[in-house]
């Protein structure tokens, strides 16, 4: 990179240029007005914090344990499709850039790079995000088969019975470009690899997304498998209760990006009920506009165990490949520190509300 990149704002500004208007609007994109897309963001904004003076914050700790490991810090790679959209060595070197700046990686369903070949590039943590297929059996093959590589943990999306009214894939006519598959869902019966992850025009269902998930089938899942079980999309406290009812080892509050339901609450809204319904049962992680790492404080001074990240490392992958995914990591654990240090709190455990401005 020629120009210097600042923050997480330059980089999407450059990515905008290395990529071609289709993977743009899909990347960027939200459903419906983008109503929910833009609360993401602003909410964020809108908390205000408490700065405290003359503590010794001469060293600062943003290490976090989650599910049984320590991470160097809270920032996780949030579940995202077909990377190489965006560069040509796809989810391989997003892992290489996210392990450079100590990341877990979650991998998504939809990716178009083998697991096996992920896992191999990575040397961080790297979960798997699973859409449950229809055929119950490819899934639970799929399941063994991110469970022999390696993945420590699967992250059950459960808010995408059906995808929203997303106007700007629409527009651009989204596809995938001749050569590019869902590597991960080769084998499978009743659609290709290959085909539109969008339903036909004037209908709502798609062959890759199952309509029919309940309850039963997280108990199914956790049966089935043998690492832990995160609940991703949780936004309601009585969901979030029903999560841990039926065993999830965590939940992720997230709504899909404002991909899906338009005008629902943003993450940062809905995260201190989901906290509070939770009541430290179990881990629970948002995503969803996050920028800066005075989000991430934000977050987790409201409960968070850590935070997902999506589009602003798909930029960085965009404008300079895994050393582009681990720039905006590393921008982002800077800016956390610093705001550890402008509010007097030395270590991510002695952040809570208390470090918000009442």
């Amino acid at each position: 990179m020629n120009t210097p990149l600042a923050s997480l704002h330059d980089i999407e500004i450059a990515a905008r240029g290395c990529l071609s208007s289709m993977a743009y609007e899909y990347v960027s994109g939200g459903a419906g007005d983008e109503c929910t897309l833009g609360w993401n963001e602003r909410d964020w904004n809108s908390i205000r914090l408490r700065q405290r003076v003359l503590v010794d914050v001469a060293e600062l700790d943003t290490s976090v344990s989650l599910l049984g490991r320590t991470l160097s810090h809270p920032i996780l790679l949030a579940p995202t499709a077909y990377h190489k959209l965006i560069h040509a060595d796809g989810e391989v070197a997003t892992a290489r850039g996210a392990s450079e700046a100590g990341a877990p990686m979650i991998m998504s369903s939809f990716s178009n790079s083998p697991i096996e070949d992920v896992a191999r590039a990575t040397t961080a943590p790297f979960w798997f995000q699973l859409y449950v297929q229809p055929d119950r059996e490819f899934t639970k093959a799929l399941v063994q088969r991110v469970e022999a590589a390696g993945c420590e943990a699967l992250c059950l999306t459960v808010d995408t019975p059906v995808l929203g009214a997303r106007y700007r894939e629409t527009r651009t006519g989204f596809h995938l470009p001749d050569g590019l598959t869902r590597a991960n869902l080769e084998g499978m019966t009743q659609v290709a690899a290959d085909a539109a992850h969008r339903p036909p025009e004037g209908a709502i269902y798609s062959a890759v997304l199952e309509p029919r998930l309940t309850w039963k089938d997280v108990e199914w899942l956790r049966s089935i498998a043998t690492v832990p079980v995160l609940l991703k999309g949780i936004m309601d406290p009585d969901d979030a209760r029903l999560a841990v009812q039926h065993g999830a080892s965590g939940v992720i509050v997230s709504n899909h990006g404002a991909r899906n339901l338009d005008t629902v609450p943003s993450t940062a809204m809905a995260l201190p009920h989901v906290v509070d319904a939770i009541d430290g049962r179990v881990p629970v992680l948002v995503d969803g506009g996050i920028r800066r790492g005075t989000d991430v404080l934000k977050a987790l001074a409201l409960g968070a165990s850590s935070v997902l990240i999506g589009r602003p490392y798909l930029y960085g992958l965009a404008v300079d490949g895994a050393a582009g995914v681990s720039r905006v990591v590393r921008t982002l654990r800077t800016e956390l520190e610093m705001a550890m240090a402008l509010t007097g709190r030395t270590s991510v455990s002695a952040i809570d509300r208390s470090v918000l401005w009442a």
